[in-house]
């Protein structure tokens, strides 16, 4: 795996974010996680920091103001931004969410796992698919 990864997590739940932060790094120490708990919030800071450049997304589906789908979509309407891969990281498992996501642009949809020893596969796998194709 590359030296260093640069991480967004865009999800409203506090819990989630340190789970999968933890989960990060156990995977690697090297792997830097930028958290927004908000995607509106998200999008304005990552319209206005013009240098920003992460190796990946994980967006939740489910927060307010903006859900992840409007997320995704304006995420893939920055230029610089429009090609880095993104998940979708959820607690929803219905295959349309699932359809919908992918034909909006997402890479992968990784569903929130009960168990920490579940997610950690599913994300190292994520970041193995995007350093191979990256």
């Amino acid at each position: 795996m590359k030296s260093t990864i640069t991480c967004v997590l865009i999800d409203d739940d506090i819990d989630d974010q340190e789970i999968f932060l933890y989960a990060m790094h156990e995977i690697s120490p090297d792997i830097t996680c930028r958290f927004f708990s908000d995607g509106d919030v998200a999008v304005r800071k990552l319209k206005e920091e013009k240098d920003f450049l992460p190796d990946c997304f994980f967006i939740d589906l489910n927060m307010p103001r903006m859900d992840g789908r409007t997320c995704l979509a304006e995420i893939k309407k920055i230029d610089r931004l429009k090609d880095v891969p993104v998940a979708i990281y959820t607690t929803s498992a219905d295959p349309k969410d699932m359809e919908e996501t992918r034909n909006a642009g997402a890479d992968d949809y990784i569903i929130k796992e009960a168990s920490f020893d579940d997610l950690k596969p599913r994300l190292v796998s994520f970041l193995q698919h995007i350093e191979e194709n990256g």
